[in-house]
C-alpha cells in the first residue's frame, strides 16, 4: 500500500522511526517531509499529505507534530479526509474499523518511539468493519 507521511520539526525525530516501521510492513512510501529540525509550519504538510491522499495517490497518511492536534485540525479541513489523532492502540483500531479514518496523526511530544510503533502497526493491519459505520461516514 502507498502511504504518504509528513511531519513538522517537532515531529521529525518521530517520523523516522514510523518510516522503519512502514518499511518493515512492506509499504510504499511517499515522504513529504520536512526533514530537519528547522522550524517550519505545520499547516503545509498536513495539506501535502492530505492531497495526495485525497486525490487517490495515496492509499492513506501519516502526520507528526509535536502534539498531533495541529496535524489532524489541518487535515481535517481537506475535503473526504478522516484523519485521527491517536495516542494509543485502542482508539487507533477504532478509527479506522469504525470510522475509516485515512490519516493518522500522532503527536511526538505525547507518545515515545514504542509506543507509535505499536500505533502505527495497528493502524496500518485494521480495516474498515463498513455496515451501519458506512451510513454514519456518508452522513457528514
Amino acid at each position: 500500500m502507498k502511504v504518504a507521511i509528513g511531519c513538522d520539526h517537532g515531529g521529525i525525530d518521530l517520523k523516522n522511526t514510523v518510516l522503519s516501521v512502514l518499511a518493515e510492513l512492506g509499504h510504499e512510501i511517499d515522504d513529504q517531509g520536512c526533514s530537519s529540525t528547522d522550524s517550519v509550519d505545520y499547516p503545509d504538510f498536513a495539506k501535502s499529505v492530505s492531497s495526495l491522499v485525497q486525490q487517490g495517490e495515496c492509499r492513506c497518511g501519516i502526520l507528526i507534530c509535536g502534539t498531533g492536534i495541529g496535524m489532524s485540525m489541518a487535515a481535517n479541513r481537506i475535503p473526504g479526509i478522516r484523519a485521527a489523532l491517536c495516542h494509543e492502540m485502542f482508539s487507533a483500531k477504532m478509527s479506522r474499523e469504525h470510522n475509516d479514518a485515512n490519516i493518522l496523526c500522532l503527536g511526538a511530544r505525547v507518545i515515545g518511539p514504542g509506543l507509535a510503533m505499536e500505533i502505527v502497526r495497528t493502524w496500518m493491519t485494521s480495516d474498515f468493519a463498513g455496515g451501519r459505520h458506512q451510513r454514519r461516514i456518508d452522513m457528514f
